[in-house]
């Protein structure tokens, strides 16, 4: 039975409402309606308050109905809810439930090594934070099977994804090959340095190279993703590694596990060196190469490519290239004309701030700072400005030189490049939003188990970014989580029994829900 809204209308023009009861039902094939009763003029039960108490009246016959009116104001008890049932939807869908099952089969774990892993991998996505916090987290979250994981559960289960890490990272990439198409033609490689707290374990936590927190010790994350940003593998190295010798393995680790028919492996300047170049295009398993060249230290670079005259072609907005050879060797150089002007403003802040130093303090007191050094020299007892170097520094303004062996068209060299900025965003989330550091663990494979758990909530991130993007969702991945999270359970007790009450889906909410392709839960649920 439902309600209907009937009007008539009157001599002088206007219209009078009614609404009735109305039951609906199928004879020969035809939907018909039959009237139950006139329940009155709609306005008139507006005005009064009839149709509010008629309502109330009503809900007491339906327990159900009756309870979803009475909770809105019981908040006592309330969890993390929305995420945890959109989060676990991909997960399934990833295969990660049955291969972390399969991974579990004859050992002697007694707890559920795939509620453990999902119960981390979320809590990296939604409030990061060391295990033990991650283990009291879970008290406020609504999944019954998380209430019965211990402290210890957690710590095991980092062992044994460290044992099947490499298994995970096959069926993850086969399985979303087919289910995302991914583009793994291109497969872009970056690293990043992850520091401690403490002392980490001997041997893989070392001090490296300074940059920040040069009094952590530190070990090296690399990480291959595809050329439309999704996660491959990644790669714990000690702290001290260079960057050249973690791409090499992690090449060779490419070719051995995936399978690849043709790869180009697009590859930032900190890994390259000529001995680099040489071993990617020896022998039969030669693999074909973007690079990006240092402009100021590569010799053929700085004295021929970017003094060779040719002319730019624009191929997309603020991005212009021009193809170079030398010998057999092929080259793009690559203009953006806003970074340009920056890279020249930069440069006249810090002349202007030189000169302005050197007038009002003079040369004697003037203490030169390590970042200017290249612009002042000592000359005669006097310090004065390289114009020189000024002028040298203004040739690579707003420019990149990029090297290939590839026959591709240089706009598509020069977009494959850029496309790194996907995977430098990554490691932004993961060091951000995912928190992969300061990393609190002290055994090396509790570290590399760790590196393990946030490699797949990086996969999750983007499977949901990929799948809202692809349902239109107007909302960014951050956006929509936000108000995802907003959605929580309430438990509380009515007419005798334990009831689940969850809250509105505020925003673009419910995107997320439709991006996996799963229905929201009912408003009110009794609990069993």
């Amino acid at each position: 039975m439902y309600t209907r809204v009937v009007r008539a209308r009157n001599k002088d023009g206007s219209v009078r409402s009614y609404l009735q009861l109305v039951r609906g039902y199928r004879k020969d094939g035809k939907v018909r309606q039959e009237l139950i009763c006139s329940i009155g003029r709609l306005d008139i039960l507006q005005r009064s308050g009839g149709l509010d108490r008629l309502i109330a009246s009503l809900a007491r016959h339906s327990e159900r109905r009756w309870v979803e009116a009475e909770a809105g104001g019981l908040m006592s008890w309330d969890r993390v809810y929305g995420p945890v049932l959109v989060f676990r939807r991909l997960w399934e869908d990833m295969g990660l439930a049955k291969l972390l099952g399969e991974l579990q089969r004859g050992t002697e774990v007694q707890f559920s090594l795939d509620e453990a892993a999902f119960a981390m991998v979320l809590h990296r996505l939604l409030d990061p934070g060391s295990k033990r916090a991650t283990y009291h987290w879970l008290k406020r979250v609504c999944r019954p099977e998380f209430e019965s994981l211990e402290l210890q559960h957690l710590y095991r289960a980092l062992d044994h994804l460290v044992r099947g890490k490499e298994r995970i990272e096959e069926a993850l990439f086969a399985r979303n090959r087919d289910l995302f198409s991914l583009a793994v033609d291109l497969i872009l490689f970056d690293t990043t340095l992850v520091h401690f707290e403490g002392q980490g374990p001997e041997g893989l936590a070392v001090f490296g190279r300074p940059g920040n927190y040069p009094d952590c010790v530190k070990v090296l994350v690399g990480l291959v993703m595809t050329r439309d940003g999704f996660p491959v593998a990644h790669h714990v190295f000690p702290g001290n590694t260079a960057d050249i010798s973690a791409f090499r393995s992690a090449l060779k680790d490419l070719k051995e596990r995936f399978y690849l028919r043709r790869v180009i492996v697009v590859a930032d300047r900190g890994v390259v060196s000529e001995e680099l170049i040489e071993e990617l295009g020896k022998g039969p398993e030669a693999v074909d190469y973007i690079l990006g060249m240092r402009l100021r230290k590569n010799k053929e670079v700085r004295d021929i490519v970017l003094s060779r005259a040719g002319r730019y072609h624009k191929v997309a907005d603020n991005l212009w290239v021009k193809e170079v050879w030398v010998g057999n060797r092929r080259y793009i150089v690559c203009y953006n004309e806003e970074e340009g002007e920056r890279d020249r403003q930069r440069r006249q802040e810090i002349i202007e701030r030189v000169r302005k130093d050197l007038e009002e303090k003079g040369p004697q007191a003037f203490v030169i700072p390590r970042g200017l050094k290249r612009f002042v020299a000592l000359r005669g007892g006097e310090l004065a400005l390289k114009e020189d170097v000024i002028r040298e520094e203004a040739r690579y303004d707003g420019k990149w030189v990029l090297r290939t062996s590839t026959e591709l068209p240089a706009a598509e060299v020069a977009q494959a490049y850029k496309g790194l900025w996907q995977i430098e965003h990554a490691f932004r989330e993961l060091k951000s939003g995912l928190e992969i550091r300061p990393v609190f663990l002290r055994t090396e494979d509790h570290v590399r188990g760790h590196m393990v758990i946030c490699f797949l909530a990086l996969v999750l991130e983007v499977a949901l970014a990929r799948q809202l993007k692809a349902q239109g969702s107007s909302g960014s991945y951050r956006e929509v989580l936000a108000d995802l999270e907003q959605m929580r359970a309430v438990r509380f007790e009515a007419r005798g029994k334990a009831w689940l009450w969850r809250t509105e889906l505020p925003g673009m909410a419910y995107d997320a829900f439709r991006a996996v392709g799963l229905r929201p839960p009912p408003r009110v649920q009794p609990l069993t």
